[in-house]
């Protein structure tokens, strides 16, 4: 399996969500490349939006609309549920932020570019690392090929336990 980190690919969230790293410069340099993203394709990051993407990024898991709404109420960025709502869909929209649909919860995009994830999912801590399976992918690809169905979008949610709470082995 090759994750994003092997490719060299990351936006800035180099580290997986189940290693130890400098999680405060993962987050600063994935904000950094937001933005920079974002100027480059003309799309408007206002500082709503970048305090959303800055939330799931600082978590590292899957993180529910009424979680980012209460962190947004308690800076004082709204109290809404549309405020957290169109943010979100902006940020997924541009491609930089993924919906865990299992979880129904949101994370930071780890990757650049256009690309078709997978996600790990952790049953206990819902840390979820985002990764890619290229044979999987041609798999799907060739089947959906097989039967004449044009992909648009595809999502891999495998759920499991992180090292951090799988149990020790006996």
């Amino acid at each position: 399996m090759t994750s994003a980190h092997d490719t060299g690919k990351r936006t800035g969230l180099e580290a997986t969500a189940f290693a130890a790293h400098d999680h405060r410069a993962c987050v600063a340099r994935a904000a950094e490349r937001l933005e920079a993203d974002c100027a480059r394709r003309n799309l408007r990051l206002t500082p709503v939006r970048r305090r959303v993407f800055e939330i799931l990024a600082e978590a590292h898991r899957a993180v529910g609309a009424y979680d980012v709404l209460e962190r947004l109420r308690d800076e004082g960025l709204g109290s809404q549920p549309p405020v957290a709502y169109r943010a979100l869909d902006f940020l997924v929209a541009a491609g930089v932020v993924h919906r865990i649909h299992r979880l129904n919860a949101f994370i930071a995009c780890a990757h650049r570019g256009a690309h078709r994830p997978a996600f790990l999912i952790c049953r206990l801590c819902r840390r979820v690392e985002e990764t890619e399976l290229p044979p999987a992918r041609a798999a799907l690809d060739a089947a959906a090929a097989e039967a004449g169905f044009t992909l648009e979008r595809s999502s891999i949610e495998a759920v499991g336990l992180c090292p951090d709470c799988a149990p020790e082995p006996a």
